[in-house]
This record gives structure tokens, C-alpha cells and sequence, in this order.
């Protein structure tokens, strides 16, 4: 059973309340119900975390080392800007895989800079709460090609 955990960051708490426009209406709690079905169905061990901190982000990385065989980023803000949570991501020898809920090549050009894309397996953006689905399936589908 392959053990991913997904890491959400900062301002993912209040999806449901935040521009609307960009995130929709759901809840992260909404997203991690439905991941927690596609979970179970994949036979999948998941994990959630979601911190406004960017250091205890970069701790959950660190972890995810001795435990994980997968892991999912949407580091909100700080995949624009966090030199220490890329760096963390790089020490890590299991795949990963940056997510976001909006397109950030649709938005405010500061965003179409990812300090986690270099060392990331694949990017995921643009398709709302569906891109956590879309994120475990290619994460759970790399790994099983990856034990064969």
C-alpha cells in the first residue's frame, strides 16, 4: 500500500471563503473527504497537513522522508517565494508532485515563478479541487509503474 501525504499551505484553510472566483466554493475539508474516498478505493495510505507556517511545512517535509513513499505540495504563496521549502524538497528521494487549484500562468505574473517546479516529478494547476484527484492517481500510478 503506497503511503502519500499532501501538504497544503498557507490561506488553504479558508478555501470556501477566499476569492471565490479563483478557489470556488469548496472547503479543504471538502477536498480532503473526497481524497480520503479516492484513497481508500486505491488502497492508498493518505495524509493531510496544512499549516500557515512555512517552517512546519518544511518540518512535514523533512518527515515525509522516513515515512512516505509519495508526496503532494499546493504551497500557496510560498511556492513563489521559499528557498528553505524548495530546498527540502530537493533532499527528498521519493517523487513529488506541486499542485494548485488555479492556473497560475492565468494570474499576476509574480506567480508564474515556481521555486518547487525544479524539483518536482510533475505540476498540477488549473482544474480546481479535482487537481488533488488528478494529483493521487498520477502519484499512486507513478509508484505502482515504479514497484514493477
Amino acid at each position: 500500500m503506497n503511503k502519500i501525504i499532501i501538504l497544503n499551505g498557507p490561506n488553504l484553510n479558508l478555501l470556501g471563503e477566499r476569492e471565490k472566483n479563483q478557489y470556488g466554493n469548496f472547503t479543504l475539508k471538502d477536498v480532503e473527504k473526497r481524497c480520503i474516498e479516492y484513497a481508500k478505493k486505491n488502497e492508498i495510505e493518505l495524509s493531510f497537513f496544512q499549516t500557515n507556517i512555512e517552517g512546519e511545512l518544511v518540518t512535514q517535509i523533512q518527515k515525509a522522508r522516513e515515512n512516505h513513499d509519495g508526496l503532494i505540495i499546493n504551497a500557496g504563496g510560498y511556492t513563489h517565494t521559499s528557498v528553505a521549502i524548495h530546498d527540502a524538497l530537493k533532499i527528498l528521494k521519493i517523487p513529488i508532485i506541486e499542485l494548485h487549484i488555479s492556473n497560475i500562468y492565468n494570474r499576476e505574473e509574480f506567480r508564474h515563478k515556481s521555486l518547487i517546479s525544479k524539483v518536482a516529478k510533475g505540476v498540477v494547476c488549473g482544474f480546481g479541487a479535482e487537481g488533488y484527484i488528478m494529483s493521487l492517481n498520477a502519484m499512486n500510478k507513478f509508484l505502482e509503474k515504479n514497484e514493477n
